[in-house]
């Protein structure tokens, strides 16, 4: 073997033009090359063990397993050096080990070429079999951290930035790893980065985030990507949302749309509180109205009324999985869905509406928030939910390994499934009904990796020690509506933002993570001090955010901001889902669409679970979720083919249409001008008359005659039927019918 003071390893890095080399000299003296330090970097950046190669799960890549990432450099080590009897390395001709001349491509290799024959990286690794394959060196010093510089700046439309990331020691020592740290671009749309850390921003105005990855340890690179256009005038200013707003567009120079007319916002806001079209008799009464608070008056009606609690039911339900998988789920699921539905008209604190959930016992009849616990039974699964739903933070990677992207690992996955652990289950006299007591026990779940028994704590937090007769999840329920909390206030009015905006402030907007930064951080900060000093009071936070201006925007772009996708110039236009266009249908035609086992009118929002969806092959084509996750995602707001066709000429939409009690039929009949019912469709459908050009067309169209399918004349009655039928099917296929704006 090969004496380990043969050689001396310098690293030095070229930084100038963006790519680094790593300088091996032999020497008298010598530095002990690790394989901790040293080599385990040197896999990650070639990517042997990326999840899609020697980390995988299930044995890696042709049997050889690594760590995601290197997090267990020591399994690494063992697997490199002690397994495969040794034969992936050759400590006698280093040159030719296995780990060395499939890198190198002298062999054959599924993952081709990862360390070229004379590279930096190949040479360090040659050196360090040399050394007789250390793990690590005499008091070696473990990383702490990882800095990146610039921390955050401002790069120019089209130009570069050359990041450089810096790891320190636990022994004060710094090292420029440029060349060996990952990266990667959280907003693709506006900038790359290549693995050298050369950030390139592209074209398109507003805020750029890179992360940066090393050992286990992250940094992150902020930059604004400023437009540079003069903001001479902005819509003044109601509250905090448009100070954060609008100084935002201030500083990187994108002119904001002005505030939208009167009858685009009663559309607009009926939509995001109620679910719902403004009715003729609302659309009719908010025009005459001449009081300069009307938009306020108008947001305080619609948050009075039921279907703000119907739709906003509607939004949780699917994301706390109220789904009917047998028929003896009925009660259950009714049960739970009045009850979220009640707490959102009575308007109880979000942390009370929590609390209530998490620590719910007893049966679903006299309990009904026990029936989460009828769908959520594994503690994996609930620890999962809890955090994705409510503090915005995904812990399903933790379970295997540490979290690729956050400071998560298997120890913290599974002391925070201890807060489950104490649960117990009766069954009752109903059937697939359970009783869910808390067992008296010290709670804890064992680590399956190591064994070792965890006892509850909280995500980057103590909750202390649990006695044995405290049910733990009371404990966590207190840990997370606490003010100081940094996830569960964040996580809401994050999630609530985008509701109303169709972009969060952080993207996804369950993913909350230090290395996924807010496009306007000063902004969420505020949400979030408003929201926990206001009692966690949704009702409130619904009206700061409506009230704004900043969402009374207009939807039509300016010059400057066309290509704005996360600055809110603008109003951003989002399609309606599929209750709220099912009910919209309706409320235009004048029909109902029934429902099994529920009374005649209830509308498609105040629908308590998922088994509709089965029943309605509207709602399966436009994608309402099923209940069977706690992200979002799950809801289809994309369009498609089959979209377009069942709105063009399903049989659904023409026995709407055609229906004899239906709007077509009674306009056709009615006696007044044509130009009055045209601008009561109008108003129903737009909550605006129609302009003086869509009027004309549609009183031509209705005064032409009509033809029937053999080309003749249909006679007078039927073609006006017709006409009017035709007219309502053009304004419900139209864009400004199937979009909020």
């Amino acid at each position: 073997m090969i004496s380990r003071s043969c050689f001396l390893v310098i690293c030095t890095v070229a930084v100038l033009t963006g790519s680094g080399r790593i300088l091996v000299h032999a020497s008298e003296s010598a530095r002990v090359i690790s394989f901790r330090n040293d080599i385990t970097p040197i896999l990650t950046k070639a990517g042997c063990n990326a999840g899609s190669c020697h980390a995988k799960a299930g044995g890696g890549q042709n049997g050889f397993q690594l760590s995601v990432l290197g997090y267990e450099p020591r399994e690494d080590y063992e697997s490199i050096v002690l397994e495969g009897r040794g034969r992936r390395l050759f400590p006698a001709a280093a040159e030719q080990s296995l780990l060395l001349t499939k890198g190198a491509g002298k062999v054959s290799h599924g993952g081709g070429i990862r360390l070229p024959e004379g590279s930096a990286n190949y040479e360090l690794v040659k050196a360090w079999i040399n050394q007789g394959m250390p793990f690590e060196s005499p008091n070696e010093p473990t990383l702490i951290s990882l800095e990146v510089h610039p921390g955050k700046g401002i790069v120019a439309r089209g130009a570069e930035q050359q990041l450089q990331a810096i790891a320190v020691y636990s022994d004060g020592t710094q090292r420029d790893v440029t060349p060996l740290a990952l990266y990667e671009s959280n907003t693709d749309g506006l900038a790359d980065v290549t693995q050298a850390g050369l950030v390139k921003a592209r074209d398109i105005p507003g805020r750029i985030a890179v992360m940066v990855r090393y050992q286990g340890k992250v940094a992150v690179f902020t930059a604004a990507v400023p437009l540079g256009a003069p903001v001479d005038s902005v819509p003044p200013v109601r509250n905090f949302i448009d100070e954060h707003v609008f100084a935002n567009l201030r500083e990187i120079g994108i002119p904001p749309s002005p505030v939208c007319d009167d009858a685009t916002f009663l559309r607009r806001v009926t939509l995001d509180i109620a679910g719902r079209l403004p009715t003729l008799e609302e659309a009719t009464a908010f025009a005459a109205n001449s009081s300069a608070d009307k938009r306020d008056q108008a947001i305080e009606a619609l948050l009075g009324s039921p279907h703000y609690a119907d739709y906003f039911a509607s939004k949780w339900v699917p994301l706390l999985k109220n789904r009917r998988d047998d028929a003896s789920d009925i009660t259950s699921n009714f049960a739970f869905h009045a009850w979220i539905r009640d707490s959102l008209l009575a308007n109880v604190s979000y942390d009370q509406m929590v609390r209530e959930l998490l620590a719910a016992t007893g049966t679903v009849v006299e309990n009904p928030p026990v029936a989460w616990y009828k769908r959520v039974k594994d503690p994996k699964e609930q620890l999962e939910d809890v955090a994705q739903l409510f503090l915005g933070v995904r812990m399903q990677c933790a379970q295997c390994h540490h979290h690729p992207f956050e400071r998560w690992s298997q120890d913290d996955y599974y002391s925070f499934a201890a807060f489950f652990s104490q649960i117990g289950r009766k069954p009752t006299a109903t059937r697939n009904e359970d009783l869910i007591f808390h067992k008296r026990g010290l709670a804890k779940a064992n680590n399956v990796k190591t064994g070792e028994a965890l006892v509850p704590a909280a995500l980057g937090d103590s909750v202390g020690a649990i006695p044995a007769a405290l049910d733990p999840r009371l404990r966590l329920a207190d840990w997370m509506s606490s003010p100081e909390n940094p996830f569960f206030a964040k996580a809401l009015v994050n999630r609530y933002w985008k509701h109303f905006f169709k972009r969060g402030l952080i993207e996804p907007e369950d993913d909350i993570r230090d290395t996924n930064p807010p496009t306007n951080p000063e902004l969420l900060a505020a949400l979030e001090r408003h929201f926990i000093s206001s009692g966690y009071d949704l009702k409130e936070l619904v009206r700061q955010m409506t009230r704004s201006h900043a969402y009374q925007l207009s939807v039509m772009p300016n010059e400057q901001n066309l290509l704005d996708e996360q600055n809110y110039s603008r109003f951003y236009a989002r399609r309606l889902q599929a209750e709220v266009l099912l009910d919209a249908i309706d409320d235009l035609t004048g029909t109902n669409t029934p429902f099994a086992n529920l009374p005649s009118g209830t509308r498609a929002i105040a629908l308590p679970d998922n088994s509709y969806n089965r029943s309605s092959k509207f709602l399966q084509v436009f994608g309402r979720p099923n209940s069977a996750s706690v992200c979002e995602c799950e809801r289809v707001q994309s369009s498609s083919l089959a979209q377009s066709l069942h709105l063009i000429n399903s049989a659904e939409m023409k026995a709407k249409l055609a229906l004899n009690t239906g709007r077509a039929m009674r306009l056709a009949q009615d006696a007044r001008p044509d130009e009055e019912k045209v601008t009561e469709l109008y108003l129903v459908a737009f909550a605006r008359p129609p302009k003086p050009e869509e009027l004309n067309i549609a009183l031509e169209y209705l005064q032409a005659p009509v033809l029937d399918a053999a080309g003749q004349p249909m006679d007078a009655t039927a073609a006006r039927r017709q006409a009017w039928q035709d007219l309502c099917w053009a304004i419900l296929n139209s864009k400004e019918f199937l979009f909020n704006h």
